[in-house]
């Protein structure tokens, strides 16, 4: 991979620092293994690549100031667009800044942007923004302070606080669903849930882990986007791409040794795009003192496509039982408020 990272290969990163933030940029050509069948690059890869990015600029960050050493956890990823496709052969252009920090955490925004190098075009194909907290390398469990950042604008402090105090409500508001669990069915129906339902187990080894010994919020993401394209892909058996990503909330570290079963069921379908919830959990087998726990969750949406790369309607879900009937509702809530919240955005202005 052409990644340009500093530190991490003999390329030089780009690096601009001014009052308000740390900014930085790297570059990666899409090759056939990023891609799906029909060239498109995994959704999976680009949430690997952004989170790259934003544990290099938040770990810089908050290792910027004298003081006790750290690394950068993932905590959260805000709901993430697919703006525009990107296929093999592109040139991937990934951007990242601290736009916020709070006593113990730092919000990063990655852009990425990809180039027709035949032809010199560049779109805008994603936008993110995560949240990072600092641990320190002599105690994981422990969590340091993070140095402050200098801003333009008073606003922007103003804004940033806003959104930090809504993230950390939304992350408590998920806590409550980590008991639940997806349950194999024998000889289910097409479209019902437990037809396309999914499962992946994993040892985490190594190369999973950062140096402290703890997986990278990058790969546990790339993991539930593979999971969750089987679930389209089984529900509409045709070319599926990712849509969006909800919030992806990180509950637990996931330690080098762990076997983690990554699991994906559908919670809804409009007429053209599908909802997937994906659930990470997390089972220590080399330490019997501790219990499987949910490292990880998030939705996922998905749309079917032609060969042509047109969209396509998808087959309706049939929910059976009760618990799937109230997914269901609850994802036609969560699939009505992006409605309408990208048709305000749209609306003309007076």
């Amino acid at each position: 991979m052409l990644l340009v990272w500093r530190g991490l290969s003999l390329n030089v990163l780009r690096k601009e620092v001014n009052r308000a933030c740390f900014r930085e940029k790297a570059k990666q050509i899409m090759r056939p293994d990023d891609a799906n069948v029909a060239g498109n690059v995994h959704g999976g890869t680009i949430l690997k690549m952004i989170e790259e990015a934003g544990a290099i600029i938040s770990t810089r960050h908050c290792n910027s100031q004298n003081g006790e050493r750290c690394v950068a956890a993932l905590a959260r990823v805000e709901r993430t667009d697919f703006l525009s496709p990107m296929c093999i052969g592109e040139v991937a252009h990934v951007s990242a800044e601290i736009t916020y920090t709070s006593k113990h955490s730092v919000e990063v925004q990655v852009n990425v942007m990809s180039e027709n190098i035949l032809t010199g075009a560049k779109k805008l194909t994603n936008k993110a923004t995560l949240w990072y907290v600092p641990l320190s390398l002599k105690n994981v469990d422990k969590v340091l302070e993070v140095p402050p950042v200098v801003y333009s604008r008073q606003e922007q402090e103003e804004e940033g606080r806003k959104r930090y105090e809504a993230q950390k409500l939304e992350r408590m508001e998920t806590k409550w669903r980590n008991g639940d669990i997806v349950q194999p069915v024998l000889n289910p129906e097409p479209n019902t849930v437990s037809y396309s339902q999914s499962s992946l187990i994993h040892l985490v080894g190594p190369s999973d882990c950062t140096l402290h010994g703890f997986v990278h919020g990058g790969v546990t993401m790339k993991l539930m986007d593979e999971v969750a394209g089987i679930v389209a892909a089984r529900h509409c058996k045709t070319n599926i791409v990712t849509a969006s990503v909800d919030a992806i909330n990180f509950h637990d570290k996931i330690r080098k040794g762990c076997v983690i079963t990554i699991s994906g069921r559908m919670t809804f379908t409009s007429n053209k795009s599908m909802e997937i919830e994906v659930l990470v959990d997390a089972d220590p087998v080399v330490d019997s003192s501790q219990k499987r726990y949910r490292a990880a969750s998030a939705f996922f949406t998905y749309v079917s496509l032609s060969q042509e790369g047109r969209s396509l309607p998808v087959p309706q879900l049939v929910p059976e039982t009760e618990d799937e009937k109230k997914r269901f509702e609850e994802g036609k809530g969560r699939y009505l408020q992006m409605k309408a919240k990208r048709q305000g955005h749209t609306e003309p202005q007076p």
